[in-house]
Parts: structure tokens; C-alpha cells; sequence
């Protein structure tokens, strides 16, 4: 069964951006952004999935990323 590995730490990093910047900019608030980040979220929608991906300039397969586990 595989998995879905959210890449956003990774992207916020090569941006050098901060949680609490991005999650002021997308008009989320930290928590809710920190188990996006963590990977422990259930789902995600698609406007805030809009919203990353126009702060950050990247595409939505940069910041998610699909893992077969054995």
C-alpha cells in the first residue's frame, strides 16, 4: 500500500520561508498549516492547495509526492 508524502517543508526551505509567514500569506493559521506540513492530514483543499503553490511558485507535484511501501 502506498502513501502520499507531503514535500512542503522541503519547498518552504529552498524558499526560506518561514511557517508563520506562509501561513499569514494563504490566510491559514499555523496550526492548521504545521499538519499540513507534518503530513498528518486527512485532506486538503484545493484552494489552499492554489494558494501554496502561488506563494511558494512552485507546481502541486513539488509539494506532494506518491510512495509505494511494500
Amino acid at each position: 500500500m502506498g502513501k502520499i508524502i507531503v514535500n512542503l517543508d522541503v519547498e518552504m526551505a529552498k524558499r526560506k520561508i518561514s511557517l508563520g509567514e506562509l501561513a499569514e500569506r494563504i490566510g491559514l493559521t499555523q496550526a492548521n498549516l504545521s499538519i499540513l506540513k507534518t503530513g498528518k492530514a486527512k485532506a486538503v483543499r484545493f484552494s489552499t492547495l492554489e494558494a501554496i503553490c502561488r506563494e511558494l511558485g512552485c507546481q502541486p507535484g513539488d509539494l506532494l509526492e506518491y510512495r509505494d511501501e511494500p
